[in-house]
């Protein structure tokens, strides 16, 4: 069996670890032929020298660095000039989205263009031109496959089952690490009392958006996208124990859920291995230990964000693309202490009720409501009270 040849986009960030871990387990099944990163040097170096992938991108300042401790034997390129043809490349089968931002955009629709198996673990791409991603896979047999563990589970309790009979699903929130924080003390939260998540080891961005629950807003609209469901087949569950990843239910009333720990090499390497199953190495699930499981509402008047994010997930059109990147400067903001925590909340609905909404979703209108929706945000940043 030839090996799976990938392309790993983010290789440094939480994700893209957990990733070199899962395919460093099946040297004979997987060959990382093209890593990138940004500014995370000294780990990419590592990566580099155990992978030996054939190409590496990286921030372009840090190229001819890079190049001088490795030579000729790597080929190396800008990131953010230079990736989109990388991942077209006939070397690569599967492309492993592990990047953040909107900026992930570009090569996942370069990907799918070219009929690759893409394996993401990037929302935001899917969030803003989810549209165009999956009529673009349609077109080329592209497969994408979704690695956040929320996605995975509606992914995997869908198998074997026919569509029309698929009622909604279920998707399960922690809820953060703010869920037992009355909403009135949100007000003087800082970035430490945020950043650390309960359950789950994420980037300062993710682990911001799981605190405000905009991140369950945005896989909302991407288990739209993804799926093909409607806005009254999603609805939101808060699971503090983060064991039921998401839930299926069908029309006679069965509810299928995923259960596995709370570890993303099992979701990942499911993406990999699809549609086989493979040991993790990992321990089971032991649900002797979880003496109870439970499940409520999320309160949308004590986390606005999603209650914004659901509005915007039932007027689609450009507002998505808003809505991502209103919040992305918003959380900027927020992390480099020029925001208050409420504050990120208030930069993006006001965002969003500046925004006149195009029902025509293009790129150029996507992109467009992009670059608005940041300098928008940039500016309502400094009017904002701290």
């Amino acid at each position: 069996m030839r090996k799976k040849r990938i392309a790993l986009l983010g290789s440094t960030g939480s994700i893209g670890i957990n990733t070199l871990d899962v395919i460093a387990r099946f040297p004979d099944r997987f060959e990382v032929v093209l890593l990138t990163a940004f500014n995370n040097v000294d780990l990419l170096k590592e990566q580099i020298r155990r992978f030996k992938p054939g190409r590496v991108a990286l921030a372009k300042k840090h190229i001819s660095l890079m190049a001088s401790c490795f030579g000729s034997s790597i080929k190396f390129f800008d990131v953010e000039t230079e990736i989109i043809p990388l991942v077209a490349e006939k070397s690569v089968d599967i492309v492993v989205l592990a990047m953040t931002g909107s900026a992930a955009l570009d090569p996942f629709l370069s990907a799918v263009r070219c009929g690759k198996i893409v394996a993401t673990a990037n929302k935001e791409a899917l969030v803003i031109a989810g549209e165009i991603l999956i009529k673009e896979a349609r077109k080329s047999g592209s497969l994408i496959l979704p690695v956040d563990s929320e996605q995975s589970a509606i992914f995997q309790a869908l198998q074997g089952h026919r569509r029309e009979d698929l009622k909604c699903v279920h998707l399960t929130a922690s809820g953060g690490p703010l869920l037992r924080v009355p909403a009135s003390k949100h007000c003087r939260l800082r970035a430490m009392d945020v950043l650390k998540h309960p359950r789950w080891k994420m980037g300062p961005k993710i682990s911001v958006d799981s605190a405000t629950l905009m991140n369950k807003g945005f896989e909302v609209i991407e288990a739209q996208r993804l799926f093909s469901l409607q806005n009254d087949q999603i609805k939101v569950l808060i699971h503090p124990e983060a064991i039921v990843h998401s839930l299926v239910e069908y029309a006679d009333g069965s509810i299928i859920a995923q259960l596995s720990e709370t570890d993303m090499r099992i979701p990942i390497q499911y993406a990999l291995t699809f549609p086989e199953r493979q040991a993790t190495g990992l321990k089971g699930l032991d649900l002797t230990a979880y003496r109870t499981l439970t499940f409520e509402a999320p309160d949308l008047v004590k986390f606005p964000a999603l209650a914004l994010a659901l509005d915007v997930s039932r007027q689609g059109g450009t507002l998505p693309a808003v809505l991502n990147a209103a919040d992305e400067i918003a959380v900027n903001a927020f992390l480099t202490e020029k925001l208050s925590f409420v504050g990120i909340y208030q930069v993006v609905e006001q965002t969003i009720l500046m925004h006149k909404n195009k029902g025509s979703v293009s790129l150029r209108n996507i992109k467009d409501a992009d670059v608005w929706a940041r300098e928008t945000a940039l500016a309502l940043v400094t009017k904002i009270p701290d």
